[in-house]
């Protein structure tokens, strides 16, 4: 029994919970099943963990060089103030669910273990639940357990008396979220890679296809209902210099100076040496130079890593589907969609909805809010760089600006609710990306005032949404995953 406890320690520590290894054995095991000779099996497993690896470098980097200038806004304003950032948000679970709750931070983590059980149950039986998508990014279940361990029991007090009960309650939940929140994503990206077998497991699933839809209604064809002429982001006609900027790296380069390179100014260089990001001697015209450069090195670094991966990922899932997981396809970190469609996209939807964050948080501070929110990185560009990609798709130039610019607006005004009703705003941080603040806010009131009654109404909403989705095309909803080539054929879809 010690040693299948070891096993599985050492599994869920360092498998379950690193993206880049857990992607790997999903791999090794799809290849496993399919058959595949072990040098195969060996060389698609590295490739996977290896893009992987390459997707954190580009994202983490992302991370860590902007960062500290959201950081330094806080500063120079003398803002006290919540962070809207999952890091932020996971320290702020660590910090203060014992002195609030008086539990430890390690039962989140058993919460994340049997939540993702529930969810390869949910998948495992999809004939009769729907879903179709397991959630594999580790990193996002551990600060989305964190914060859902958090809310249920500020909502649910009760739970607090039991922990075996509290940890079940939690995961069902939480599995329920995991799997239906993913499988939503399934349109979307099938549409947007033309069938390249993934979904998006991050932390704005019902956000993407939200944006989806609201950007086929209000700016695209309404499902082929009426001719619009659609503009997207790559098909815009610039005139004399503009033309640069339909260079995805060169635009990237040229917007992230611009509007970066303003905002480190209004810091000022005296933050930033005492700070340590550079020192007194350096010129500071060129570190805010090369600083807003390397956005878009590291975008190039996370496409790259999105490419690597993604083929292995992909072919290896089918034996998972085929032996284990039937009509399933693995949901991936958000990034991962950055390698297709329009790439200028990206930049348009997160500077986009950087504007809705920043007018909201003026709003904050006008209105004097007694909590007031400093936007993150994470948030600001991977919701709505997602959220803009799948627009610009469905809707264009219009839908990419319009609809991140409005989840801007809610991921400010819905993290400022939340986190100050329920108490986290006090310990620095909160999650802060689109499902949580409003899918997560709506469930923490309906079991805040319903109790557990509520609990159970939060399941059924969500297990009742793959059966609708699925009750509008019955023969296709599987299809999509099981044979893309077929679903397009089947819809009448042209390439």
């Amino acid at each position: 029994m010690a040693i299948l406890s070891a096993i599985w320690d050492f599994f869920a520590t360092y498998i379950l919970r690193q993206a880049p290894y857990m992607i790997g054995f999903l791999t090794l095991l799809g290849y496993a099943l399919m058959g595949k000779k072990w040098y195969d099996i060996l060389g698609g497993t590295l490739k996977a963990i290896i893009g992987m690896l390459i997707l954190n470098v580009g994202s983490g980097g992302l991370t860590s060089t902007f960062r500290p200038i959201l950081a330094g806004l806080k500063d120079r304003f003398n803002l006290t103030a919540a962070v809207i950032d999952p890091y932020y948000g996971q320290n702020a679970v660590t910090a203060g669910v014992e002195e609030v709750f008086g539990k430890g931070f390690s039962q989140a983590m058993t919460l994340l273990l049997i939540a993702f059980i529930v969810n390869i149950l949910l998948v495992r039986f999809n004939k009769i639940t729907k879903c179709r998508t397991l959630f594999t990014t580790g990193h996002v279940q551990v600060q989305q357990a964190a914060t859902a361990y958090w809310l249920i029991m500020f909502a649910l007090p009760g739970l607090l008396n039991n922990d075996v009960v509290m940890l079940v309650v939690m995961s069902v939940i939480l599995g329920a979220y995991w799997a239906v929140g993913s499988n939503l994503t399934v349109k979307p990206m099938q549409e947007l890679t033309d069938g390249a077998g993934f979904a998006i497991a991050h932390q704005q699933m019902f956000g993407i296809r939200l944006g989806y839809i609201l950007a086929d209604k209000l700016f695209g064809t309404n499902g082929g209902k009426r001719q619009r002429e659609i503009n997207k982001v790559g098909e815009m006609e610039m005139p004399g210099f503009f033309s640069i900027f339909n260079e995805n790296m060169v635009c990237t380069a040229i917007l992230m100076t611009a509007f970066f390179g303003t905002i480190m100014a209004i810091i000022g260089k005296p933050f930033f040496v005492e700070s340590g990001a550079t020192t007194e001697e350096n010129n500071f015209v060129m570190y805010c130079l090369t600083t807003s450069l390397n956005f878009a090195v590291y975008l190039a670094i996370l496409q790259l890593g999105v490419r690597t991966f993604v083929t292995e990922l992909t072919a290896s899932f089918q034996g998972i589907a085929d032996k284990l997981l039937p009509s399933s396809v693995p949901g991936v970190d958000c990034a991962v969609c950055y390698g297709f469609g329009d790439a200028n996209a990206v930049t348009f939807g997160f500077l986009a909805g950087l504007v809705g964050q920043l007018l909201a948080i003026v709003i904050l501070i006008v209105a004097k809010s007694p909590v007031i929110i400093i936007c993150g990185f994470v948030p600001v560009f991977f919701d709505n760089a997602t959220i803009g990609l799948v627009a610009n798709e469905k809707g264009g130039l219009k839908a990419c600006l319009v609809i991140p610019f409005f989840c801007g607006l809610i991921q400010v005004f819905g993290a400022a609710f939340i986190s100050g009703w329920v108490g986290m705003a006090q310990y620095g941080g909160y999650l802060g990306m689109f499902d949580w603040d409003t899918v997560w806010p709506l469930f923490t009131v309906i079991m805040k005032y319903l109790g557990y009654i509520g609990a159970a109404i939060v399941v059924v909403i969500l297990m009742a949404i793959p059966q609708i989705e699925y009750a509008r095309d019955p023969k296709g909803y599987f299809l999509m995953t099981e044979d893309y080539e077929a679903y397009k054929e089947y819809k009448g879809i042209k390439d």
